[in-house]
């Protein structure tokens, strides 16, 4: 049974920094690329950020965001800086086959995190 779990949201003010964490199990982690998707209320799911299976490849939607993944821990890690109140939203991290920047390229989803950036 495939897991991903994510970590490390909560509040904090604008201009701080966090770092999420996304945990998987019941996949071979290496095979997949990860990516990081937000939504916040009454919006779609929009890429934040994605890392191929070979951690080659990173890719951000914004300078101030970005991820790497440690295949020996199966753990992808995005981290956050100059956070703004529009950064408000629900986080999740997928997995997919293939680097994909779309969500309905992942077939693996976690539960997603809350982060909130009060202004």
């Amino acid at each position: 049974q495939v897991q991903l779990v994510e970590s490390g949201g909560g509040l904090v003010q604008a201009g701080g920094s966090l770092r999420l964490s996304c945990a998987a199990s019941g996949l071979t982690f290496s095979a997949y690329a990860i990516g990081w998707f937000r939504q916040a209320p009454g919006k779609g799911r929009e890429f934040v950020a994605g890392v191929r299976r070979s951690g080659g490849g990173t890719y951000a939607a914004d300078s101030r965001f970005s991820i790497s993944r440690d295949n020996a821990k199966n753990t992808v890690y995005l981290q956050m800086n100059s956070l703004k109140p529009e950064d408000t939203a629900v986080y999740y991290c997928a997995a997919a086959v293939g680097m994909s920047f779309q969500a309905a390229g992942y077939a693996y989803w976690g539960q997603g995190t809350q982060v909130t950036v009060s202004s």
